[in-house]
């Protein structure tokens, strides 16, 4: 059982230049990931410096902040982990890839979610900038709208507007 959350260091209280980081595989993830799975967290920081990070908690601005321990100490890899389907999160993804952006220059990046706390699935950077373009999502649905019933399935949200969509039919 986790009784109180690792001591590792977060991305906003890290200094950009901090020796630790300077040419190592560093692992951006979501603060709440050793609660959810602490044996995932466990495989997925082996080998790596930790960073946790929570748009929640701290300000959800990270890719200047990224951008700068980049420039500043060159880490040989960034992976970043997250939960799936948290909206805040989310931004830690499109942060590395702004970071990326910002300098110009190609970042040794990995992505990976974490399903339903349990499946870590990798995702490609271009999921994640489409993931930004709420129009491209819009059209792939269309294309795609059997994709609605595996978000209901994850979906606790989607399952709740499928309800009270049903109460609003079932009134009217």
């Amino acid at each position: 059982m986790l009784s109180a959350c690792p001591c590792f260091p977060w991305v906003w209280s890290t200094w950009v230049k901090t020796p630790m980081i300077r040419g190592a595989d560093v692992l951006i993830v979501s603060a709440c990931l050793p609660y959810v799975n602490r044996e995932l967290f466990d495989r997925v920081r082996e080998g790596k410096v930790v960073l946790m990070a929570c748009p929640e908690k701290e300000s959800s601005a990270y890719y200047g902040k990224i951008a700068s321990i980049i420039r500043s100490c060159r880490p040989r890899s960034l992976t970043i982990v997250t939960v799936d389907g948290s909206p805040h999160c989310f931004t830690l993804h499109a942060s590395v890839n702004e970071a990326e952006y910002i300098l110009g220059e190609k970042i040794e990046k990995k992505h990976y979610i974490v399903i339903n706390g349990q499946h870590l699935v990798e995702i490609s950077s271009n999921s994640v900038r489409v993931a930004r373009y709420l129009h491209l999502v819009d059209e792939l649905i269309k294309r795609s709208p059997d994709i609605l019933k595996k978000l209901e399935e994850l979906s606790l949200e989607y399952r709740k507007a499928i309800e009270i969509q049903r109460g609003s039919k079932a009134k009217g």
